[in-house]
């Protein structure tokens, strides 16, 4: 194994689940400016969209999107360019 290829600055960081407020603690090189108390101790924060307590894969929840409302945006944005439209 090659030497000195590996980060020396190892430490605890908090990572965050913006979705739903989860906070973990695990070892990290993550670079960051914002911090986070946990138990009475001041950790690096990490933020995360999308975390194994939020995702629909881990969680077995789906999320509802409303599919109908993009499916209409979508018509109305491209109506210009329908077929039918331009035979009239």
């Amino acid at each position: 194994m090659k030497k000195d290829i590996h980060p020396e600055n190892y430490r605890l960081v908090a990572f965050k689940d913006m979705s739903n407020d989860d906070v973990f603690l695990t070892k990290s090189t993550a670079d960051t400016k914002e911090t986070l108390e946990v138990n009475g101790v001041e950790y690096p924060l990490v933020k995360l969209e999308i975390s194994r307590t939020s995702h629909p894969f881990y969680t077995g929840k789906a999320k509802l999107v409303d599919t109908a409302g993009r499916i209409d945006k979508f018509k109305n944005k491209y109506k210009k360019f329908n077929k039918e439209d331009k035979k009239e």
